[in-house]
């Protein structure tokens, strides 16, 4: 990467700097173990199913997941057992996840080294994802990644969440950099798509969630197998 070519660097949380598939998966069985009704008893998921639905914030994802299990139990998915257990749904899962916030997550490889080499060179980061931002904080703060930011954005941030280009717009805004010069790095479509819209260029790496699908096929300006790699390309 030639970072002469940017002014600053937009970098995603959730599979791009920490893999918190486990706490993903730790919240939402504890969540569906008490709000379901008794004849599904015993709806668990998995980091498979799970990482099919993350990455669009915490709505959708729970969402996501009652209409999963509804449909997996044989259920007919209405809309009145959704409006009947979603409000509570999410008021449990906000719940759980903020009491095991990190415990199961863990960075990945190649991250430390990227972020140093960023901040090296001067650029100035921002954090930007869909995860409420107090959690966003906690998370950067528990895993010692929150000294590399100069400001954090999550999906309460603003009125609406990657995809749509309005987060990346308002981060270029407080970032005071032009978006063809401010580099957006994260794991999925959500990402790019965002960036594309934005005017941002995009970095992709390979090992995130992208809701199950290739990353590859995804319209991006680059890709890395680890963010150590930032700097081996030119």
């Amino acid at each position: 990467m030639n970072h002469g070519r940017y002014d600053a660097a937009i970098v995603d949380l959730d599979g791009t700097m920490v893999d918190t598939m486990g706490d993903f998966v730790v919240a939402l069985n504890l969540m569906l173990a008490e709000v379901l009704p008794r004849d599904m008893a015993g709806a668990a998921l998995d980091s498979l199913t799970v990482s099919r639905m993350v990455g669009k914030g915490s709505e959708h994802l729970v969402k996501s997941v009652l209409n999963h299990v509804f449909a997996q139990s044989g259920r007919a998915c209405a809309a009145i057992d959704l409006v009947a257990h979603y409000d509570r749904a999410q008021a449990s899962y906000q719940q759980h996840y903020a009491a095991i916030n990190g415990q199961h997550a863990s960075l990945y490889p190649g991250v430390l080294e990227g972020l140093r080499s960023l901040q090296s060179t001067g650029l100035r980061l921002v954090c930007l994802t869909n995860k409420p931002l107090a959690f966003a904080r906690s998370l950067l703060k528990l895993k010692g990644l929150d000294g590399f930011f100069c400001e954090v954005f999550g999906g309460d941030s603003f009125e609406r969440k990657k995809p749509d280009p309005l987060p990346l717009r308002k981060a270029c805004e407080f970032l005071g950099t032009l978006p063809a010069r401010t580099l957006m790095i994260g794991d999925s479509s959500n990402d790019a798509l965002a960036a594309r819209a934005a005017g941002c260029p995009v970095l992709l790496v390979t090992y995130g969630y992208n809701h199950g699908e290739p990353v590859r096929a995804v319209d991006a300006d680059g890709f890395v197998d680890s963010l150590a790699e930032l700097f081996d390309r030119r």
